[in-house]
């Protein structure tokens, strides 16, 4: 999705999102900064593989690029933070998140995120005024992780589970937890399975399963079936599933 006004700006967008309504999304860091390196991820292969957190778009670069946005725009229905890489990686993002909700009270705030940095109790009291978050975990099995997500170094599915727990504990919006489904690594019994497990620990507010709709990073990963997607739906019966094909940010 190509930036409003060019490809310095922060703010992309909105697009008519089949989760969240008209959705304008807001990127905080430079392109594919990330903490994984997903086989799958439609914005191409991580350029900036790292764990630090950083400034990337000054907040005051934020509040000019909205207050021009709501001056000659429709509001939209939710502020998304997504974008070409992890938006928990931002150092200011907790900052962005007081200032909108000081100055657009009206908007709703959604939150996009890969869960590898909710271990960090200051990224998770950063996000709490979030009103919806969306925090993806696709494999249980440390060598599955590893192989669909390609992680930063220190990066563990335990801590990551870990990190969600803790956030479910203290968060007070909705959280849906997102699984992105790889044919052939995480759509095996075994690992479906696990993943229900975590999720009955959990209780998130509803699953959403997604799998591949345009090229990911690597070619051999390919779409599921819809009739498949359908019967994973089913396994994930006992929790609010929908079922999506991958888009791109910020649906």
């Amino acid at each position: 999705m190509a930036r409003t006004g060019g490809n310095n700006n922060c703010l992309f967008g909105p697009v008519h999102s089949r989760r969240l309504g008209l959705s304008l999304g807001i990127d905080l860091l430079p392109f594919k900064t990330c903490t994984l390196d997903c086989v799958f991820c439609e914005c191409g292969q991580t350029t900036r593989l790292t764990t630090e957190r950083r400034v990337g778009v000054p907040t005051a670069q934020v509040q000019r690029e909205l207050a021009a946005y709501f001056a000659h725009n429709p509001p939209p229905e939710v502020l998304t933070f997504s974008g070409g890489g992890e938006p928990t990686l931002a150092a200011n993002l907790g900052e962005v998140i007081q200032e909108i909700k000081q100055t657009y009270p009206q908007n709703k705030l959604c939150l996009l995120t890969n869960s590898t940095l909710l271990s960090d109790p200051q990224v998770r009291r950063e996000i709490l005024p979030v009103d919806i978050i969306i925090p993806s975990f696709n494999a249980v099995s440390p060598e599955i992780f590893n192989q669909i997500n390609r992680p930063a170094q220190g990066i563990a599915p335990a801590d990551v589970m870990a990190g969600l727990r803790e956030l479910k504990k203290v968060y007070a919006g909705k959280l849906l937890l997102e699984i992105f489904i790889v044919p052939g690594l995480n759509d095996t019994p075994q690992e479906l399975a696990r993943l229900r497990d975590f999720a009955r620990l959990l209780g998130p507010d509803g699953i959403q399963l997604n799998s591949l709709d345009r090229k990911g990073t690597e070619n051999w990963v390919k779409p599921l079936a819809q009739a498949s997607l359908q019967k994973i739906k089913e396994f994930f019966g006992e929790f609010n599933t929908s079922c999506y094909l991958k888009s791109p940010a910020p649906e």
